[in-house]
Parts: structure tokens; sequence; C-alpha cells
């Protein structure tokens, strides 16, 4: 540990916007041998997307470099909804939902971080206990409604109105970070840009009640943008969830290797765990041979690995160079309707029928004359095989179960055809 410097680590990444004391913090790294840090999420969906790994990636690398992360849950705070980056009110979620996404998110932060030097809690063991009493002596008595309305997630929502309900977040994400420092020896908070209000007011408290000299830190993530200015981690069909029931291995790594070239290699810093010359020559290649789109290769395998596993970067790969080649035929039902989730598709009927007929009637051709000179020109393939007689039969039975026929149209035009 003592020859990694993570600060600087993460300063090469991009990852740091703004710290509240470096220098202390390079103190205490150098003078302690282990650091306890965490960061929080609230249980308000059932699955983390790429937008939410973000800090939970700093986190990861603290970990590696041999310090104690801990993640806490938002049983308590996620009843009433972080108001950072809303312009409303959240809708508030039943006791059994929020229970429900609870043990969805535990299971993926095991999956990312294991069961080594690492722990999740849950807030709603302090919150809970809270009465309105103690909450307003206790701990309301040391914020100022003056200070609170100048943080910049308040301030933005004054003039369409924010309930005192989200207005006091602030005050219970603080006292997280005050139960888990007096509790748990966490020394440290992480967050994205928006929460540095909440991560300053968690460090005034812990001065009020702990005492001045007490040692605790904040570090916030930089605003996440891509080249053309778009908030990171959307695609064409909404969230990149880390759930590979919302976003199959397939569709998560078609999403990194599709990278714009200006934005692969900051990718790169931010979310593999290559080295710094691993990542300074694929930057390289993306210079002199951007056609061949190594970098993007790199971390589409590197991110699938760490969210899906070995398992499910190979099930991705499998799918990708299928329909690059055109050798569909070993793909299951399940892995073609990821594959072609995103194509151009029709319906037809279970009955067989001439190839010309079928690819008109699918609209995949607009004339029968175009068919048959697509059809004679090899440049028809059905489930796979170049079909060139025009007297062919498409039996919708002959493959995939029954359930679909799949036209591709020259190299890589497919056309996913359900049957029925």
């Amino acid at each position: 540990m003592a020859n990694f410097d993570i600060l600087e680590d993460l300063k090469w990444r991009g990852a740091i916007n703004q710290q509240t004391d470096e220098e202390g913090l390079r103190k205490y790294l150098t003078d302690h041998d282990n650091l306890a840090l965490y960061c929080g999420t609230d249980p308000t969906g059932d699955s983390l997307h790429i937008g939410h790994l973000i800090p939970f990636m700093i986190l990861k690398r603290f970990q590696l470099a041999g310090y104690h992360p801990v993640i806490v849950i938002g049983g308590g705070t996620g009843t009433i909804g972080d108001p950072s980056g809303r312009k409303s009110e959240r809708q508030l979620l039943s006791a059994e939902k929020l229970h429900e996404n609870e043990i969805a998110l535990t299971k993926q932060m095991e999956k990312l971080f294991g069961t080594e030097n690492f722990e999740i809690v849950n807030n709603a063991e302090w919150l809970d206990k809270l009465t309105l009493i103690e909450f307003l002596r206790e701990f309301g008595k040391h914020f100022q409604v003056n200070n609170m309305l100048n943080k910049d997630v308040v301030a933005s929502r004054l003039e369409n109105g924010i309930s005192f309900t989200e207005f006091s977040y602030q005050i219970l994400q603080a006292i997280d970070f005050y139960e888990l420092n007096k509790d748990y020896g966490v020394e440290m908070q992480i967050g994205g840009s928006d929460q540095w209000g909440n991560i300053t007011a968690g460090i005034d408290l812990i001065h009020k009640l702990q005492g001045p000299e007490r040692q605790v830190f904040g570090l916030t993530i930089p605003l996440m943008l891509k080249a053309d200015g778009t908030k990171f981690g959307k695609s064409a069909g909404g969230a990149v969830w880390l759930d590979p029931e919302k976003t199959s291995p397939y569709e998560f790594y078609q999403f990194w290797i599709n990278q714009d070239d200006r934005d692969v290699v900051k990718y790169l810093k931010y979310f593999t765990f290559l080295s710094h010359e691993e990542i300074d020559a694929l930057a390289e290649q993306v210079k002199k041979e951007p056609w061949k789109r190594a970098a993007q290769k790199k971390l589409a395998e590197e991110v699938t690995k760490f969210v899906h596993g070995e398992a499910g970067l190979a099930e991705a790969q499998m799918i990708t160079d299928a329909l690059f080649s055109g050798d569909i035929k070993n793909l299951s039902v399940k892995q073609i309707a990821e594959g072609l989730k995103s194509a151009p598709s029709a319906e037809s009927g279970s009955e067989s029928k001439n190839i010309v007929d079928f690819l008109v009637d699918t609209k995949i051709e607009p004339s029968k004359r175009q068919a048959r000179e697509d059809v004679q020109n090899g440049a028809i393939y059905i489930n796979g095989d170049r079909q060139q007689s025009v007297d062919f039969a498409v039996d919708p039975s002959a493959a995939f179960s029954g359930q679909y026929v799949i036209v591709r149209k020259g190299k890589r035009n497919y056309t996913l055809v359900t049957i029925k």
C-alpha cells in the first residue's frame, strides 16, 4: 500500500472533483495502515444503473488498494428520497417495495465487492430508532436553516418548492456519517458532485458532536459528461442497468463497445482497473488505428466482466461474434432475442411460404422483383444460410424452436421475424 498513492491515481483518472482536506487526508493515509470509507445508495429502485456505478468504482479502487469500504443501503433515507438532481418531489415507496429493493441492491453490491474487507450496513438501523424529539434536540439543533437553504440541492428547488421532508434529507445523511464514524470507525465519505453539501453537513455534525479535532474527510467525483455535452449513462433504449434481467450482458457489452473515440480513454480510466501503462497504450491506438476499436473492445470486456462475471462476458462476446460473422445457428432462442432486440422486426404466420412471398409479406423487400433479384444475387440469408433459389420455401418450424426466422440482407442487416 505504501508504494501505491491512491489519491494520485484518482487524479490521473480525472476522478476527483472536490476534497474537504486533501493535505489532511494524504497525511492520514501516510500515518495509518487503514482507512474506512463509505458511499451510500437509497433503495428507490431494484437495480443500480451505470450512472450509479461511478462512485462505487472509486470505492472499489480503495478496496483494491487495501482500504476498507462500507456501503450504506438507505433503508431509512430511502423512505424519504434524496432531492439531489431532481426538479420535483419523489413518489414515496411502500415499506414492502423498499425492502425488496434493499435485498436486490445488497446482492448487486456483494457481487461487485465480494466478501473480503468489505461490509454493507443499512441506515434504518439507527434512523428508525430516532424519535421526533430526539431528532430535533440531538441533531436538528446543530443545523442553521440559512445554511441549509444555501446548499445547491435545496437552492435549486426553492423556485418550484421543496417539502420539509426532502429539505430534511441532508440532516439524515449527516446523521449517517456521524453514526458510521462513531460506531464503525468510518473516516471518509465519497459521492457524486451533487453530494458535496450533504457530505460537508456530515463533517460539520461530527465536529460539533465529537470535537473539531476528529479527523473525517469528504471527496466527490466530477459529473460525467460525454464529449457531445450530454449526460453519461443513457442509451437509446434508456438506462443501462446492472441487473441482467433489465439490461442483458450482451446489451451491456454493446453499450461500451459503441462508445465514441473521444470518450473511450476517459471511460477506461473511470471504469476499468487497467494500469496507467495499459490505458496509455490503448490511447495511442485510438489515435493511430481508431478503426480497430481496440480501446472500445477492451473497455467492453473489462466492465462486462466486472459487472457480469466471466460467464456474462463470454455470452456477450459469443452473441456479438455470431451476429458479426453471420454464423447464428448455435445461438439459443434467448440469445437471439437479446442480440436482435434492437434490430428491425416483423411478424409472420407459422405456415411454410415461398421465400419471395415471405420477404415481401414481412416488408423486408419492397417488391417481388427486388426480392427475386436479392435472392439470386446471394444477398439473402435465412437462419444463417444463404438462399439463392427463388423456389426456396421458408419453414418457420425449421429453427429457433419455431419462434423466430432470422433474415439477413447483405453483410449485417438483420430482421427478427417473430412467428405468430
